[in-house]
């Protein structure tokens, strides 16, 4: 009986193993692709325009965001999470979600007056009403993306996404190249929902029956609406930052903090994001194996702070080359702020994962809660630090991430029965290899040459140090990164 059910743990992990690496090396090739897509569209469109023009879409963020975040509901997560989900629950979310779209697009665009207004900025309306398009756009995607998910699919969202990108990048280069201005950045983000959602229903032949089910709706909303005001709340948080930066600054400040933010969100969000995708449906579906869980939820962790602590500080070392290099000189003021905000996205990954243990086992409630208390304390942070300009501003974002992680690890630890001094053991190498690494990179700045040879030198050099320290240690995230490609490698040979 032993010897059965030793097999049985062996075979599950193995499975586990190879759903990850297949999970994790396409959900990388999605992200990363389009985002290097992205990426160079961007700096291509930055050189074109103003940091003004970026300024007026940072003043939409925060009511697309919540209204984007509306219209999933938090329905999808509960799809993810449930075991026995069928043809009813997917055509009950699917109906919600586009009758959502449309009323979130209604009120979008009849608010657009008062929105102008808010910012003394009346060409906004406009904007502001094409923009609106995009939530009716999104709602129709929902279940089809949430399908693949649940089938570890990332390799035809990869297909979705980059065709995308690369059309509505070509769309906007061109708008830019023309003079179109901040009506080129709308035209970009409206093509590429609209080819994304065009193509994932191409791929994925799932198509929604006449079924709207009210006791599968109360089900799911049951647990959905928990993480919904979560998400919702944690949305008002992430833009308040913007909205209040374009209220108190001018557009130009909140151009600056925007591209900063975007930059620094490139490694960290993305990395998060294929973490997320893959972790929570795998996670899911062992919610109910403690000690099983245990060993992949620090597996997830210890993989994700090797990752992207070195990135995050690597970048901030190397901020003002990176900028001046990529941008020119006109966009220099970015530079303290994607310092400082690199250093908040370096806990990013950790926060996400401990919070998918949170709604993999059930628990939405303390999610929601936790939230509530989080945000409290980030929102008083905000304006106590208001006063004293943008970048004391930027450094309550890193206060905040801090008092996020604590109070996430502390009841996650208590669902699995993994103590706090535990989870910082298992990082605490990995945030010191980083440091010095991003400390010999800083060095660069001090040298008298390009910034073109600052950026390779620091890159290659902060490359090398930093495999040579997790080399010189034996730290076991390096092994388990190059057993994971070494597997991915022998699979497709």
């Amino acid at each position: 009986m032993l010897c059965i059910k030793h097999i049985y743990i062996n075979f599950a992990a193995m499975n586990i193993k190879e759903k990850t690496i297949n999970g994790v090396i396409w959900s990388a090739i999605e992200r990363f692709s389009v985002q290097i897509i992205q990426f160079i569209v961007q700096i291509i469109i930055a050189r074109l325009l103003f940091p003004s023009d970026y300024g007026l879409i940072g003043m939409l963020a925060i009511f697309m965001a919540l209204a984007q975040t509306f219209t999933d509901g938090g329905l999808s997560n509960a799809l993810i999470q449930k075991k026995d989900r069928n043809e009813t629950d997917y055509s009950t979310v699917f109906y919600f979600n586009i009758i959502i779209g449309i009323f979130l697009a209604l009120v979008f665009f009849l608010s657009s007056g008062i929105i102008a207004d808010f910012y003394a900025m009346p060409k906004l309306k406009l904007v502001i009403q094409v923009m609106s398009v995009n939530l009716i756009i999104l709602a129709f995607q929902v279940i089809q993306k949430t399908i693949l998910t649940i089938k570890i699919d990332f390799k035809t969202q990869a297909k979705a996404s980059l065709i995308s990108v690369i059309i509505g990048g070509a769309i906007g280069i061109v708008m830019a190249y023309k003079g179109f201005g901040v009506w080129a950045l709308v035209a970009q983000f409206t093509a590429i929902n609209l080819f994304q959602t065009s193509l994932y229903w191409y791929f994925e032949k799932w198509r929604p029956k006449l079924i709207f089910s009210k006791s599968s709706f109360s089900r799911l909303f049951g647990f959905g609406s928990k993480i919904l005001l979560a998400n919702l709340i944690h949305t008002i948080y992430l833009n308040l930052y913007t909205l209040v930066i374009g209220k108190r600054f001018s557009a130009t400040d909140l151009g600056y903090y925007t591209r900063a933010d975007q930059f620094a969100q490139f490694p960290s969000s993305n990395i998060t994001g294929i973490l997320w995708r893959v972790t929570y449906p795998i996670m899911s579906s062992i919610q109910d194996e403690n000690e099983k869980l245990k060993i992949v939820y620090r597996q997830y962790i210890r993989l994700s702070a090797f990752i992207v602590f070195p990135l995050m500080i690597g970048l901030a070392a190397i901020a003002e080359p990176f900028i001046v290099f990529i941008l020119t000189e006109k966009w220099k003021g970015i530079v303290p702020i994607l310092q400082i905000i690199s250093l908040y996205y370096m806990l990013y990954p950790l926060n996400a994962i401990n919070q998918n243990l949170m709604q993999v086992k059930g628990r939405s409630d303390l999610f929601l809660k936790l939230e509530i208390v989080k945000k409290i304390i980030g929102v008083a942070l905000l304006f106590i630090s208001l006063p004293f300009g943008i970048y004391v501003l930027c450094l309550s974002l890193i206060v905040y991430a801090l008092i996020n992680l604590a109070l996430n690890t502390y009841f996650t630890s208590k669902l699995i029965n993994f103590n706090i001094p535990q989870q910082i053991k298992d990082i605490f190498k990995v945030l010191l290899a980083a440091a010095f690494m991003g400390g010999v990179v800083y060095l660069i700045n001090y040298v008298e040459i390009s910034y073109l040879l600052k950026l390779i030198l620091g890159i290659i050099i902060g490359g090398i140090s930093y495999y040579l320290i997790a080399r010189i240690f034996r730290m076991k995230e390096l092994e388990q990164l190059v057993s994971l490609l070494k597997g991915y490698l022998k699979k497709k040979a």
